[in-house]
Formats: structure tokens, sequence, C-alpha cells
């Protein structure tokens, strides 16, 4: 089955999933709204204190990074230096040390990467289990059945009207006026070096729209 197909039976379930659930409502009022979460959090003032957290462990991750591989740097120096006048049991000793350096440098930086994610997630939830219980409050208070999300790459949105956006109720609800704070916090990527070390050629061995 092709990308279109996988495509086309899945909207087909969506809709025969939405439209028995409309049946089964059809005794009560429907209403529908939509929100966006990456604006919300945009505006939300944690969204300062997030982006400066998430700041700080990106900044501390790339001194640990940097540092590692300004070790290996002044040691595979060091190696190519002194390589013609050592034993070839001290060049092999060497050599291998330097291959150990190089895997680490790499397994860190899958590690950082995974760890940034992690904090990220962390450093979320509070704000989304906030926004969760407000969305629900709008919800109740102003009769919608549903709220989807309008946001990502494959939103559950694909169109509605300007009125069943309730992303500034959420907002003024919150206490927060909407349009008065920056863009949503992002997560900083951990640096990594411009590219991954080479071993010495004598070794035998890398958020509103």
């Amino acid at each position: 089955m092709n990308i279109m197909n996988k495509f086309r039976l899945a909207l087909a379930v969506a809709v025969l999933t939405f439209s028995t659930a409309t049946s089964a409502l059809a005794q009560a009022p429907l209403k529908i709204g939509y929100t966006s979460v990456e604006y919300i959090l945009s505006q939300m003032p944690e969204s300062r204190q997030i982006e400066s957290d998430l700041k700080a462990y990106s900044t501390q991750l790339e001194a640990q990074l940097k540092s590692k591989y300004s070790d290996y740097q002044t040691k595979a120096e060091a190696y190519k230096n002194g390589a013609a006048t050592m034993t070839e049991v001290v060049r092999a000793d060497k050599e291998k040390e330097l291959t150990g350096l190089q895997t680490s440098i790499q397994e860190f930086q899958r590690s950082a990467d995974q760890s940034l994610q992690q904090k990220q997630q962390t450093l979320l939830k509070p704000a989304l289990d906030k926004l969760q219980k407000t969305i629900d409050a709008v919800a109740d208070e102003n009769g919608y059945t549903y709220v989807l999300n309008s946001d990502g790459a494959s939103p559950v949105l694909l169109h509605g009207p300007k009125e069943g956006d309730i992303s500034d109720l959420v907002l003024k609800k919150m206490g927060v006026t909407p349009g008065a704070a920056a863009a949503a916090p992002k997560a900083a990527p951990a640096a990594t070096p411009a590219a991954t070390p080479a071993t010495p050629s004598k070794t035998k061995t890398k958020s509103k729209k």
C-alpha cells in the first residue's frame, strides 16, 4: 500500500469515527473549538523561564563536550608529533586511547541530545498541565464538546472558522493578554564539534499563526 492509499485509508477511518461520534451525540448540541498549543505556550509567562533554564542546561552540556573534544585534540596532536619515535607497543597503546576518546565523544553527543529532550519535557510538563486544565475549564464554560489542536506538521484540525479558535479565551482565563509575549520556547540543540574528530591515519580504527 503506497503512502497516498494509507493517507486515504486513515482519512476514511477518521471520517467514519467522527461520523459515528456525531450520530451518538445527535440528541445533544455539538460545538467544536480548536486552539494552537504552541501559540498559548509562547504567551505564557512560564515560557521565558523554561527557555532560560533550557539554555543554561544546553550551555552546560556544550562546555562538557568542548572539554572532551579539546582533550582529544591535544592527545591527537601529541600522537602525530611523536608517532615516528614511538615503539610499536607505545604507538598501539596511544592509538587505542585516541579511539576510545573518539568513541566517548560520539556517545556523549548522543546522550546529550537525549538528555536535552528529557530536560525540555520535564520543564514543559507543569505548563502543559496548567494549559490542559485551563482548556478544560474554557471548554466547559463556553459549551465546547471537543477542542482540537491546530499545531504540527499533521494537525488534527485541517480547517475551521475563526470563531472556533479558543486560544485567546484560554490565555485570558490564565490572566495573560494575548499577543503580549515573544516566540514559543524551543529546545536549544546540544552543541557539537563541526566534525567528528578523525582518528590518526595510523590508528586501526566519529508554541500564533
